[in-house]
């Protein structure tokens, strides 16, 4: 999510596990945005996952920190596993998997399963047959499926390997987000069984 409103409106509705994906803020802001959405999840018992700002993720202790294979570039992974920080890794490719696992991060995603509208993407479609490789793949290590995600889709990522998968479009565009945290949750159990 790009706003920690969100943490509170989301988590408040149930959802347990959200990302805060926040860009081209000024450090101040990005702070006080990380602090709110922090508070937020500690009340509504969400487990929040920071995007990409792995200093400040130290620096606050949240829960997860999320990095993209150019953040594992500059990132100093043992500093963060030193603090106790659970950590995820995007992948793309095979290259990419092979270098974050040997990482043993807490969590693997692929993506874009689906095309995707809410960011620019280089990779084309996953699809589900990539996401099967994944899990074999990925062993015990948790897969997460992002990209074009939506309820109807949940059921065919769980089937195919997926641990949980990662949507917003799905509910920041939904009329009533918070309704719609409800019918995932109920799906997923579906899905799950």
């Amino acid at each position: 999510m790009d706003h920690p409103r969100w943490v509170e409106r989301l988590g408040g509705a149930g959802a347990r596990f959200i990302q805060l994906r926040l860009k081209d803020l000024p450090p101040e802001t990005l702070r006080a945005q990380v602090v709110e959405a922090q508070e937020a999840a500690a009340r509504h018992n969400v487990c929040l996952v920071l995007n990409d700002y792995w200093q400040l993720g130290i620096e606050l202790g949240v829960d997860y920190l999320h990095l993209g294979q150019e953040d594992l570039d500059t990132a100093d992974v043992a500093q963060i596993r030193a603090t106790g920080i659970r950590l995820g890794i995007s992948t793309h490719s095979h290259e990419e998997l092979d270098r974050a696992l040997s990482f043993a991060p807490d969590y693997v995603a692929l993506g874009p399963i689906w095309e995707t509208t809410l960011k620019k993407m280089v990779w084309a479609p996953q699809g589900l047959g990539r996401l099967r490789e994944w899990r074999r793949l990925c062993g015990e290590t948790p897969l997460v499926a992002i990209g074009g995600i939506t309820r109807d889709r949940l059921k065919s990522c769980l089937d195919a390997g997926a641990d949980s998968v990662a949507a917003v479009s799905d509910f920041i565009r939904a009329p009533d987000p918070e309704r719609q945290v409800a019918r995932w949750l109920a799906a997923a159990r579906q899905g799950a069984a």
